[in-house]
């Protein structure tokens, strides 16, 4: 990183399989990078705070509240966003069966739902309901009364097995 002035960095980092270079505020977190600088506006801002898991991202393969880390963290790194996981097909099936269930309401939330299920099922292809309620308990959703949510990933991951024999 090359300081520009007192308040502003070069980074260059990998954003859903692109590369990007921009002059940023030493105080702007990545989240609101995302959005203002590169239009990319799944991830929301709610709490931020680190609460909510509107504003859930993954840095380097792990998923990351984008309100408490600054965008010059970010530099160098590989960030994938919910649009970038969704063009790619690798959610299509945890986005059906939100849809299916309608575990997705209001909408404000779901992108960093989305992106914690996604998390879980990868690192866990068998959670129990208690499991997924577990690891969910970091994303705040008004509308759904977390059921759905619950049902949508555990139907997933049946259904995720079922297409591999077992195998997750």
């Amino acid at each position: 990183m090359t300081a520009l002035t007192e308040n502003a960095l070069d980074i260059t980092l990998t954003v859903n399989g692109v590369t990007v270079s921009r002059r940023v505020a030493v105080r702007q977190h990545l989240v609101d990078f995302l959005r203002e600088e590169l239009g990319l506006t799944g991830a929301h801002l709610g709490c931020e705070h680190g609460v909510c898991g509107a504003c859930t991202v993954r840095v380097n393969g792990e998923i990351v509240r984008g309100c408490l880390i600054l965008a010059i963290q970010s530099n160098g790194a590989r960030v994938e966003t919910i649009e970038g996981v969704s063009d790619s097909g690798e959610i299509a099936d945890l986005q059906h069966e939100f849809h299916t269930r309608n575990a997705l309401q209001c909408g404000f939330c779901t992108p960093g739902v989305l992106l914690a299920a996604a998390e879980l099922v990868k690192n866990n292809p068998h959670p129990t309901r208690e499991e997924i309620r577990k690891h969910m308990s970091g994303n705040y959703c008004r509308c759904t009364g977390y059921h759905s949510i619950v049902d949508a990933i555990e139907v997933a991951c049946r259904a995720r097995r079922a297409k591999t024999g077992g195998v997750a």
